[in-house]
């Protein structure tokens, strides 16, 4: 009896040592959509459940954020991902999620497809149906936080038993991931706050460049994390350092054309050509953003300061601005401008995002332009490979094309 107490207490150490490994994980964690995918990813390992969903409120309605399916993700090959739509409802007692969004009530569910029938809510069996996927357990709960207010709802889908056998979840099991979901309630409400300072920032540059929009930036953003997730990988990065850089490229990118808040109105939103002083002019946005993040007090402002600089150098050396001071009061302009950057010489993060930047320009409508045909837009992509564009980045592009269209689609304009 003594032995069994004392294995047992060890178990229950272990387990409060890892509830505050993730809490202490989940509050490092800046950016918004890196800490969600991670909240559900978590939520899982912790109960060993093969799937999930997390929901954000907005308004009264609940956004499908993030799902992961470890089942069907295992079908397809090395290296991809599953690609899900991009959707939102409104909040309702009639499905599960929205039950639990209106009621604040946690339901653990032993099967779905046995929930009786003068239940309030039910099971929609058509997600199961597309993907050939059996939804069983199911444990839904919501995201409360500390003064009363439902962020979103977190839910967990098929806990499995060291055979790899579908169980119930337990008592216990709901106990842990309350306690989970409390504190990435709080991580959550943090990472909220940050991406709208970022969106904020971004306000004062719309009112410059109208193209500077949120939708905009929140692409480029997650254009740039899916390009280096898969370039990092090709180099065998360290799963640590690779999340703690996505984390911070993800906002660092949103500020990509924050320098432009210091250019006049006047030129940036002329409807015609610009003059040749007119364009060296819209060229210093580079130097004034980096600027911004000069002091250089984390690694977030190196990074941020990092893509603000280089993001328009070219892989052939024909880009802007090159080798600059930042401490100097003045960019130089015109033919005092430094020799640009080429080639392994820019840095990565800047290589990354003038690939995003650029794809997400092409495809959408813009006062100047309209949005390009798709193929044309592959094809720009491909002859700028080795001149504008690292060719390496260009052949990552066209693996993960098929994420970056699902992006598109979650920021609409």
């Amino acid at each position: 009896m003594v032995a069994g107490d004392n294995r047992d207490m060890g178990q229950e150490v272990e387990k409060l040592k890892e509830i505050i490994r993730l809490d202490s994980d989940l509050q490092n964690t800046q950016d918004l959509d890196i800490l969600l995918e991670k909240i559900l990813y978590q939520a899982r390992t912790f109960v060993n459940a093969d799937a999930g969903t997390i929901y954000l409120k907005r308004g009264n309605e609940l956004v499908f954020s993030y799902t992961q399916n470890e089942t069907l993700q295992k079908k397809l090959p090395a290296g991809q991902k599953l690609i899900y739509s991009v959707f939102s409802y409104e909040i309702s007692r009639k499905s599960i999620s929205g039950y639990v969004a209106e009621t604040r009530e946690t339901l653990n569910l032993p099967d779905v497809y046995k929930i009786p029938q003068d239940a309030p809510y039910s099971f929609n069996p058509e997600p199961d149906r597309i993907s050939n996927y059996r939804t069983k357990a199911m444990l839904t709960l919501p995201l409360i936080t500390n003064i009363g207010e439902v962020l979103g709802v977190l839910q967990v889908i098929n806990p499995k038993d060291s055979g790899q056998e579908v169980i119930p979840f337990t008592s216990e099991d709901e106990l842990l991931i309350r306690h989970f979901a409390s504190n990435a309630t709080m991580a959550l409400q943090r990472a909220q706050l940050t991406r709208q300072l970022l969106l904020r920032m971004i306000s004062m540059a719309e009112l410059r460049d109208p193209k500077e929009t949120g939708p905009h930036v929140n692409r480029v953003a997650s254009y740039s994390v899916e390009l280096y997730e898969r370039w990092a990988q090709r180099r065998g990065i360290p799963a640590g350092e690779l999340h703690r850089n996505r984390d911070i490229l993800r906002m660092a990118a949103m500020l990509h054309d924050v320098g432009k808040v210091a250019i006049s109105d006047v030129i940036l939103k002329k409807p015609g050509r610009f003059s040749e002083e007119e364009y060296e002019i819209i060229k210093t946005h580079t130097y004034c953003g980096a600027r911004l993040f000069r002091s250089r007090q984390s690694e977030f402002d190196f990074i941020a300061s990092e893509v603000a600089l280089t993001h328009h150098e070219n892989w052939d050396g024909t880009g802007y601005p090159g080798f600059m001071d930042l401490d100097s009061d003045d960019p130089p302009m015109g033919r005092g401008r430094p020799q640009p950057r080429n080639g392994d010489e820019i840095p990565v993060y800047g290589r990354i995002v003038a690939v995003a930047d650029v794809y997400d320009a092409l495809t959408h409508r813009r006062v100047y332009k309209k949005a390009w045909k798709e193929k044309d837009v592959l094809q720009e992509m491909k002859n700028q490979s080795g001149r504008k564009f690292d060719p390496e980045l260009v052949d990552i592009f066209f693996e993960a094309l098929p994420h970056l269209k699902n992006i598109t689609a979650k920021y609409p304009d």
